[in-house]
């Protein structure tokens, strides 16, 4: 058991750590077994989201209904987001190994129902079962980091789960692409089986049942839930609403239900979130507002950076689809730096670094849109990427272990959930932005140019903001004792 654990009211800022972990410990013959069903449980998760993006569009060929192929990407980010949420409650109250197992079903059942589709629907359904799955999975897999690991060991694992993320962004697209131009569509799907089952027989070894039997655990809270899949939900339909005051209204009506979620949840007997969660006042509301915003800041260049090098710079598909890899492995690269620090108090003060090293990495891409200039386009994203490689894996560890024990499954099952979410919400704002400043197909360069710069520039604003609330956290942190973090 791990000092956070034997004392809920220890912080890892203040706790004595037994030692600096190796990364060759996670190999040895205790920790290989959870660092092998840890990694494969995000694998899942990441490798899933590349293969599906790029099989499914001959699915949509084969079967038509081109208009549903955005609700494949939409059902299953919202059930992600739901089955996150419930990670913690059905965690407490059937524990982690039974949660694991139904999770990794209930993802299998839809990857079944998906691969064997005749038609659209079938596909949607299976593509719900698999998010509601996978959101389960790893909200439940980030919750035993701490359980299965010494401290010591923690951001190893953070830095080896980044290079399973590096991984499948950058062989995800080419591995589903050679399966369905050269086999079918339904082998990207299908492959996930194999996995679920190595997963499954994992989870049997190494995962144990709850010492006192079921956890204490309040009723589901399902209004709540869908609350936020409704939120969620309208975030997704803003992306499709061709009027851009559709998109607006749509987008402030899912605040208005976020908000309203929130503070239901804060006054419920059995939250979801943990308590303090987007307080400004507590290193815990601070550090979720980080989680929130940087990935947010960063769907920016997730959404239109690829095609602003193919209609700019006349990059081709190949080369503009690089910058997204080199991304992907400055994040990793960085991370793996960053776990092998030998000092975890350095790690904490470099924490503040992730978002300005972002900011800068944005600014870049704006320069880029704004001068014409695209080598700062390959700048800008290695900084972005080096940027949550600096602090992300830091700054989930401190967010967990500044939670008390009671309230840590629901902080660690709410990481995954915050940052689908920030994609998401930062999608559908980008998108309104951009819309209402004239982006579109046939617009000339100068009216493309300039919505985009403006895209980015405001992605800046809230890299800035995610800035702001990094320092706050790490002022509040050297400011309050450690018992005043839990408040």
């Amino acid at each position: 058991m791990s000092l956070a654990e034997e004392n809920p009211r220890t912080s890892s800022v203040t706790m004595q750590w037994d030692g600096e972990g190796r990364w060759s410990e996670l190999l040895k013959r205790e920790h290989l077994a959870a660092t092998v069903t840890l990694c494969l449980g995000v694998a899942l998760f990441a490798f899933n989201e590349f293969f599906i993006s790029t099989a499914l569009p001959t699915a949509v060929e084969e079967f038509g209904g081109a208009a549903l192929l955005s609700w494949a990407f939409t059902l299953y980010l919202v059930f992600a987001i739901i089955g996150g949420a419930l990670a913690a409650n059905q965690k407490a109250r059937f524990g982690a190994r039974n949660t694991l197992i139904a999770a990794a079903l209930v993802f299998a059942t839809g990857t079944i129902i998906a691969t064997l589709a005749t038609g659209m629907p079938q596909v949607l359904a299976g593509r719900l079962l698999q998010g509601l799955g996978e959101g389960i999975i790893a909200g439940v897999c980030y919750a035993l980091i701490p359980e299965l690991f010494p401290p010591r060991l923690v951001p190893k694992v953070f830095g080896a789960e980044a290079i399973v993320w590096a991984s499948a962004a950058f062989a995800g697209p080419l591995i589903s692409g050679l399966l369905t131009e050269y086999w079918s569509w339904r082998a990207a799907f299908f492959v996930n089986i194999p996995a679920v089952a190595v997963f499954l027989a994992l989870v049997i070894t190494i995962v144990g049942q709850p010492k006192d039997g079921k956890g204490a655990a309040g009723a589901i809270p399902l209004l709540r839930l869908l609350a936020f899949g409704a939120g969620v939900l309208l975030i997704s339909l803003s992306n499709t609403a061709g009027n851009g005051y559709r998109m607006a209204v749509l987008l402030m009506m899912a605040i208005a239900v976020f908000i309203v979620a929130i503070r239901s949840d804060r006054r419920s007997p059995h939250p979801i979130l943990p308590f303090g969660a987007f307080s400004i006042r507590t290193a815990l509301g601070t550090g979720l507002w980080v989680v929130l915003l940087m990935p947010l800041a960063q769907a920016s260049g997730s959404v239109y950076l690829v095609y602003s090098m193919q209609q700019l710079w006349n990059f081709g598909p190949t080369a503009a689809g690089f910058s997204s890899a080199l991304m992907a492995m400055s994040w990793s690269a960085t991370a793996i730096f960053v776990a092998s620090l030998p000092s975890h108090a350095v790690r904490i003060r470099l924490m503040w670094t992730g978002p300005l090293i972002l900011c800068l990495g944005l600014i870049g891409l704006t320069l880029a849109v704004g001068s014409g200039e695209y080598r700062l386009v390959f700048i800008g994203q290695v900084a972005i990427g080096s940027g949550f490689g600096i602090s992300w894996g830091t700054l989930s560890q401190f967010l967990m272990d500044v939670s008390t024990r009671e309230e840590r499954d629901k902080t660690s099952a709410l990481l995954p959930t915050l940052q689908s979410a920030g994609y998401a919400i930062g999608a559908a704002l980008f998108g309104v932005t951009a819309n209402a400043f004239g982006f579109a197909e046939d617009v000339s360069e100068q009216i493309l140019s300039l919505s985009l710069l403006i895209v980015f520039a405001l992605a800046c604003v809230i890299a800035a903001a995610s800035l702001f609330f990094a320092i706050r956290t790490l002022r509040l942190t050297r400011q309050e004792p450690p018992s005043a973090l839990f408040k």
